[in-house]
């Protein structure tokens, strides 16, 4: 399948912006609470949406202000949506809304299997007109990069032209399957740590993304 080009110069984009690493430090320890982790991710989720959306497009309009009028510019139309991969994808998700909260969203539900490692799919919701929009995929994780290549797969099979995967943590070996199976969608995360242990999780990493934003084991 074809896309159109990403809009972005290189992937994957790190950000290294001193409150994302302070933020995502604070995130890490094990001694962070569940309300801690639900507010460190949502507040990383409105850093990494100013990147996502650097580029959205614009138009021109005429506005009064309460001197005078003037053109401004304002956001051309409704180009983007979000689509989490459930569960922990959510926690990612509202941040984002919070900056655009006109945004659609959609939900394509994934679980890895224990004994391959390869992602199962279980649901999926997606918005309408999902080929003339902007897709940013959210999901805090990018481990061994099969869930998320699923997670694309799909959207491009519903039509969908502009993806962008956005996670917190990603690895070298997550990477490397995204541009094996997708080369064409960029990837931004706040750090790629060293790699996958034997069971499929990042090292260092922060553990269970999902386990920690939901207070479950």
């Amino acid at each position: 399948m074809t896309t159109q080009p990403s809009p972005f110069a290189s992937s994957p984009i790190v950000l290294d912006h001193p409150l994302i690493r302070h933020k995502l430090t604070r995130l890490r320890k094990v001694e962070t609470s569940t309300a801690g982790v639900r507010r460190l991710v949502r507040e990383l989720s409105l850093l990494m949406c100013y990147e996502a959306t650097r580029d959205l497009p614009m138009e021109t309009v005429e506005i009064t202000t309460p001197l005078e009028t003037m053109l401004a510019e304002q956001l051309a139309g409704p180009d983007v949506c979000f689509i989490s991969i459930l569960r922990a994808g959510n926690g990612l998700l509202d941040g984002m809304l919070d900056l655009v909260p006109f945004a659609p969203v959609g939900h394509i539900g994934l679980y890895r299997d224990p004994e391959t490692l390869e992602a199962v799919e279980y649901y999926l919701k997606l918005p309408s007109q999902i080929s003339s929009r902007r897709c940013v995929v959210v999901d805090p994780m990018l481990a061994t990069g099969h869930s998320a290549a699923a997670a694309l797969t799909r959207l491009k099979e519903k039509g969908a032209k502009r993806l962008l995967f956005v996670c917190l943590l990603s690895t070298p070996e997550g990477i490397a399957c995204l541009k094996e199976h997708h080369p064409d969608v960029p990837v931004i995360t706040c750090a790629i740590d060293r790699g996958l242990d034997e069971h499929g999780y990042i090292r260092p990493g922060l553990g269970d993304a999902g386990d920690r934003l939901f207070g479950t084991k």
